[in-house]
Parts: structure tokens; C-alpha cells; sequence
């Protein structure tokens, strides 16, 4: 409920923000609007806006680098083989026990929690991005915004936020509703369900060519009509439904599915890794460690390294720090080659007080899995907590030039320049956190206290200058772009 709510009141407020005020006039001059959609830009602005009121003020946002990890490298290989993707993706993780996942403008997909542990294969869950990452590539929130342009703002963006909440929590999107004038709500309803169908119909085709069993989708849909997320009892418009799944639309999945070849296509092991750790990190820890060790006792387990995995994690939550080495221990001799158990075993390490051997372990980490950030994350905390800044800054340096758009790379720059009383490069290394994430103003007043911080040379400072010029330039258009 709290996410649903705060992203119908983000949505409002900044389109509020970035759409002009007066009632009845026209969208800013952003590009055209012949292809009968909100421009690209603004979509984008929009997007972010929300995205980053979710980051900084919703309780349910899981800011967990393993899972984010994950949800991105399974999105990622989606968007690669994704028609029409002409912006980038981000897939974050929402905590909530419903099996959900929603898209936001611009590029942003949220999963529930609920939908991790509820799933049965990797390509179910594949199976769910694909169809989010459909609406946004056929950019149908910006479509729906855009179809009817003799429309009023005000009655636009509250038709919006209503369709947005419609996806995470058709109840409450029913109130949202109700602001929105009946005879525009209707002329939208044939709009949605196409979008519905199209999503299904491009997800599908993504899934396949990724690489997903294509048999999946019709699978999720009898799960999700099964479990009663859509109720067929009238008491929600069909419109404002979250993914309506009826007979017939699981039918058009299964006849897709049908002309397909049949293919084993077996789960990662980080897939039973995530959804174990999002099982252990439930309810009380010691229930938890009940729960793992009757599953491991009685063999009901899909795969065994995922149920110590569990055990592992929950040992830790209960603070056992002696029963979790020793089941990591017997996880260990399992064989899996997963990062995440790496992740793990420095964890236990830490637990126990081997700040030394946690470091070391994670070191090896990134030698086997370089590409694997959250290790690097995690080594570099290590080292800003034992006291060597010189090397968590050699670790961040060239993974920070190859990924600019990491913002948790920024802020671990700024962090270790802290430690090491470099104050210029410290402001501007969270500048660039910040307007990663798309706070302009924030990171303009970071740049303008690396300018006054005295400890840059002449090379430091003219380039934080340039940067400075071009984000006010960048939020001179941002104010522009706002007025009527």
C-alpha cells in the first residue's frame, strides 16, 4: 500500500512540476507529439523523478546490491534481446509478499519480493520482466498520456498516476481513479487491454530469443490466476486490473508456446540463492532456522547448496555465528562456483570477528568474478573499515571510470576520500552520485563545496568548473522545461 500510494503521489508531483500548472494548456515544446505519445524526455524526467522519490523516502525499497545484481544481469539479457529499446533499463527490488512487478516511465522495473519466492523457475520469473520490459519499449504509459491531446493536463496526469497505481495495487488505484473524468477513463479502457495483449505478445517473443523456456509464460499466468491476484468478481475495473489474466489470455500463451520446440533450460544457481536468502531474511530468525534445517532433514529441497545457503543466512540473522560456519562449511563442499558464496562466507567471517580473512576472501572473489560488483562493494567496506583508504580507492578507481552510472560506486568514492581527507574529490565524487540519480540541485551544491574546499590543484578545479557549468546548465533546462 505505501509503495502505491507514494508513487501515484510522486507521479503527480513531479508531473505537477515538469508539465505546466495552467489548466487546459499545452506540454512544453520537448519534440512533437505526432506519434501520439509523451515525449521521450519528459518520459525520462518523469521516471527518474519517481525513481528517486522511491530511493530516498520509500521504507519498501530493498536496497540489497546481490539481489539488484541479479534482477539486472536476468533484466539485461531481456533488454538484449528486446526489440525497439531506445533507452537504458534499471530493475530494482520492491519489498512486498505480492506476486507483482510493475514498469515505470523511462526505463525502471520494480519486482516484488513476493514474486521471487512465489516463482517455480528462473524463466518464470523471465517470463514476468519480459512482459514489463515490453511496456516499456512499446512506451505504452507515454502512449496512454499522450492518445488523447484535446485532454485537459490536470485530467492527463491523473489518468496517469491512476494507470501507474493500477499496476501495483488496482484497489487503491480505484480512489486515484476517481479524480479522472469518466468519459476519459473509458476511452482508455480498449487502449490498456491492447497494451496488455502487445506486452504479452513482444514479451513472449523476448523471452525466447533470450534464451527462457517460452512454455513459462502460460505457466505464470495459470500460477497468478491460481494464486487469486486477479479476482473475477467485478469489484475491479478490468482496465485498472494488475496484468488481468483471463482464459483467454493464458490460451493465446499457450498457442504461442506451442509452436515453439520444447527446451530444458536449467536455473542459475544465484536464482535459488536469492529467493533462499529472501525466505531466510522472513519472519522470526530462529523460525527461520527451524524451517531450513527440517527442509535439509527431510530432503525437500529443489537444490541442496540453495537450502544450506538458506540455513547459512539464517544462522547469521539468529546470531549463531558457530552454526553458520559450520553450515557454510558443508555448503562449501557442495562445489557451487557462485559469487554469492563467497559474499556469504566473508559475512560469516565478519561475524566472527575475522575482519582480516573476510577482506582476503572477498579479494579472491573479484579475482574469479571480476564483473561481479557486489563484491567490489563489499571489499571496499572492508577496507574503509580496517583502515586502508589507499587500497579500498585503488579497488574503486578503474571499475568507477568503466561504470559511470553507478551511483553506489560514486558514493563509495566520495566515502574513502572522506576517509582520507581529500574534501574536492570527496564533494565531487558525491556530485556525481547524486546527479546519477537526478538530484541536479544536490549535486550542484556538492561541486560548489569542492570548489571551496581549498585542497584541489589547478586540473581538479577547472574540471570541476566544467562539470558545474554544464549541470546548471542542464537544470537551467529542467527550470524551462517546467514553465507554461
Amino acid at each position: 500500500m505505501r509503495i502505491a500510494a507514494r508513487l501515484t503521489l510522486a507521479f503527480v508531483t513531479v508531473t505537477s512540476l515538469v508539465l505546466p500548472r495552467a489548466f487546459g494548456q499545452n506540454l512544453p515544446d520537448l519534440g512533437g507529439l505526432a506519434d501520439g505519445a509523451l515525449p521521450a524526455r519528459l518520459e525520462q524526467r518523469i521516471g527518474a523523478e519517481i525513481m528517486r522519490d522511491i530511493r530516498l523516502r520509500e521504507p519498501s525499497y530493498l536496497d540489497d546490491a546481490e539481489i539488484t545484481e541479479y534482477l539486472n544481469v536476468i533484466g539485461g539479457r531481456l533488454v538484449a534481446a528486446s526489440p525497439d529499446v531506445r533507452q537504458s533499463f534499471e530493475f530494482f527490488a520492491i519489498r512486498d509478499s505480492s506476486m507483482n512487478a510493475f514498469a515505470l516511465p523511462g526505463g525502471y522495473i520494480g519486482v516484488h519480493t513476493g514474486l521471487l519466492t512465489a516463482v517455480d523457475s528462473e524463466s518464470e520469473l523471465a517470463s514476468v520482466l519480459a512482459h514489463e520490459v515490453a511496456h516499456v519499449t512499446q512506451r505504452h504509459i507515454a502512449r496512454l498520456i499522450g492518445a488523447q491531446q484535446q485532454m485537459q493536463i490536470p485530467t492527463m496526469v491523473a489518468l496517469a498516476a491512476a494507470l501507474l497505481l493500477g499496476r501495483s495495487r488496482p484497489d487503491l488505484a480505484i480512489g486515484a481513479a476517481a479524480a479522472v473524468q469518466a468519459g476519459a477513463v473509458q476511452s482508455q479502457i480498449n487502449y490498456t487491454r491492447t497494451f496488455e495483449r502487445e506486452a504479452d505478445r513482444i514479451g513472449f517473443q523476448t523471452l525466447s530469443k533470450a534464451g527462457f523456456d517460452a512454455h513459462a509464460m502460460a505457466g505464470m499466468f495459470e500460477k497468478m490466476q491460481r494464486a487469486g491476484r486477479v479476482r473475477d468478481d467485478g469489484t475491479v475495473p478490468s482496465y485498472l486490473r494488475t496484468h488481468p489474466v483471463d482464459t483467454e489470455r493464458i490460451a493465446d500463451a499457450q498457442n504461442r508456446a506451442a509452436t515453439q520446440p520444447y527446451k530444458q533450460v536449467l536455473d542459475s544457481a544465484d536464482f535459488h540463492f536469492v529467493r533462499a536468502g529472501l525466505r531466510a531474511a522472513r519472519g522470526d530468525a530462529r523460525e527461520s532456522v527451524a524451517s531450513f534445517t527440517a527442509l535439509l532433514r527431510d530432503g525437500r529441497y529443489a537444490r541442496e547448496s540453495a537450502a544450506r545457503f538458506g540455513l547459512v543466512q539464517a544462522h547469521l540473522r539468529a546470531r549463531q555465528t558457530a552454526e553458520a560456519a559450520a553450515e557454510l562449511a558443508r555448503l562449501r563442499a557442495l562445489k557451487e562456483a557462485s559469487p554469492m558464496i563467497d559474499m556469504l562466507a566473508a559475512a560469516v567471517q565478519r561475524a566472527s570477528g575475522d575482519a582480516r580473512a573476510a577482506i582476503a576472501t572477498l579479494e579472491a572473489a573479484r579475482a574469479r568474478h571480476p564483473q561481479y560488483r557486489p563484491a567490489l562493494y563489499a571489499l571496499v567496506e572492508g577496507l574503509l573499515e580496517a583502515g586502508r583508504g589507499v587500497e579500498a580507492l585503488a579497488a574503486l578507481e578503474e571499475p568507477a571510470r568503466r561504470h559511470r552510472g553507478d551511483a553506489r560506486l560514486a558514493r563509495l568514492k566520495a566515502k574513502t576520500y572522506a576517509t582520507l581527507g581529500r574534501r574536492l574529490l570527496q564533494h565531487q565524487a558525491q556530485a556525481e552520485a547524486y546527479a546519477i540519480e537526478g538530484s541536479l540541485v544536490a549535486a550542484i551544491d556538492q561541486l560548489q563545496s569542492a570548489r571551496a574546499a581549498a585542497d584541489g590543484d589547478f586540473y581538479q578545479l577547472s574540471e570541476v568548473d566544467a562539470r558545474l557549468r554544464e549541470l546548471r546548465a542542464l537544470h537551467a533546462q529542467e527550470l524551462k522545461d517546467a514553465k507554461p
